[in-house]
């Protein structure tokens, strides 16, 4: 039997499972079906990029949770997972993009088989791995089941973070470090973006020697967007070379063990015009306000409402939320889509509950980010990266 690498104790994935287990019983439901894949991963250790075809981790109210895959992955399964290979179902291949047939009839099949055909299950209804052809499979292939939906029932227990994960975070914020670190010394007018990218990922995935750690590939690539572009927030990079008098910010991460520390900053090639000098003076004012109200005991809306109020008074409207929680992840987000830092989130933070404050301004021909990925504590919040926070200025 093939011993997995695991990068958390058993008991850890046991506590994780219980807590879960407990939830379940609040929502009313027996038998869950998980395919968001860092919920997969956080319940058993499961690590693979084969969330492009249709996969789930089930979980009862008793015993370990089983795998469920793609033939050819289940060789994953048994390399990362914690359960024994009882626990790991693998479907044929001529199950995988068949328009004939369905994987999620085949998990139907073997649901029943382990006598959990009749219970009330929970399904993720709500996430960009979970299909309405699987639900309508698993409607047929069960017609005794009682559905539910359970989106982010699972993501929920993952809000507050062990002292394993913090680690890891810190590592990523390490890489994070490194990778800003890259953009400054490289970027400069005349450099063509895919070169500064392919720069980015040295920085973020080349084994450091110090950390003892070489990074993962994070959940979103790199975005850089400049000048009038960088109004838009989700742009990635071209082959066109970086020009003087323009702003560019970078929204990257650090990552390890697929656990992430977002962080942005932004550069201005040659002299900054005033309104990238206003921006970074209401930016920096409103994070020092927003970090302020990040304690235990009080609500997402509070840091939002801090920071949103000295934009106000710099006469700068931002209607987007200002930031959401972070940890384990896979494409194509580095969140874990429960809570944000928005007014109406009422949310009470916890200790050890992880944030990215995504305080970044896009306005009709400009964008501007300066951001902190954060640990919520009884007093000040931990930041989990130290680049100075400002405008970076290159002639």
């Amino acid at each position: 039997m093939i011993e997995p690498t695991l990068h958390f104790s058993r008991q850890e994935y046991q506590s994780r499972i219980a807590k879960t287990r407990k939830a379940m019983e609040a929502a009313g439901v027996e038998f869950i079906i998980v395919s968001d894949p860092s919920n997969m991963a956080w319940l058993t250790g499961y690590d693979g990029w084969s969330f492009y075809v249709h996969q789930a981790v089930l979980l009862g109210l008793d015993g370990d949770p089983v795998w469920f895959g793609r033939g050819q992955d289940a060789q994953g399964a048994f390399r990362t997972c914690f359960m024994h290979p009882d626990d790991i179902i693998g479907y044929p291949d001529h199950y995988v993009q068949s328009t004939e047939r369905h994987p999620m009839d085949y998990l139907a099949a073997r649901i029943g088989e382990r006598g959990a055909g009749s219970l009330r299950i929970g399904v993720e209804m709500d996430n960009y791995w979970f299909s309405a052809a699987s639900f309508a499979a698993l409607q047929k292939g069960l017609p005794n089941a009682a559905f539910q939906d359970v989106t982010a029932l699972v993501n929920w227990q993952r809000a507050v973070k062990s002292g394993q994960e913090l680690a890891y975070m810190r590592t990523a914020g390490k890489l994070a470090e490194k990778i800003h670190a890259r953009i400054l010394d490289k970027a400069e007018p005349g450099l063509r973006k895919c070169d500064l990218v392919a720069d980015i990922y040295d920085a973020g995935l080349r084994y450091d020697p110090d950390l003892d750690a070489g990074g993962d590939y994070p959940a979103i690539v790199p975005l850089l967007p400049s000048g009038s572009d960088a109004a838009a927030p989700h742009l990635t990079w071209d082959d066109k070379p970086m020009k003087s008098g323009e702003g560019t910010f970078f929204e990257v991460a650090g990552a390890y063990h697929r656990y992430h520390c977002p962080l942005s900053r932004t550069l201005f090639l040659g002299k900054p015009t005033q309104t990238f000098l206003d921006a970074e003076k209401a930016v920096l004012e409103g994070m020092e306000a927003g970090l302020d109200a990040a304690r235990a005991g009080n609500r997402c809306e509070d840091i939002a409402h801090a920071f949103f109020a000295v934009l106000k008074r710099y006469g700068i409207t931002k209607d987007n939320r200002t930031g959401y929680p972070i940890g384990l992840s896979y494409p194509p987000d580095w969140g874990e889509r429960t809570m944000s830092l928005r007014s109406g989130d009422t949310s009470v933070l916890e200790e050890n509950m992880t944030f990215h404050f995504m305080t970044g301004l896009w306005m009709e021909d400009w964008g501007f980010e300066i951001t902190e990925s954060i640990v919520i504590r009884d007093g000040a919040p931990e930041c989990l990266a130290n680049v100075p926070r400002k405008l970076f200025v290159k002639d």
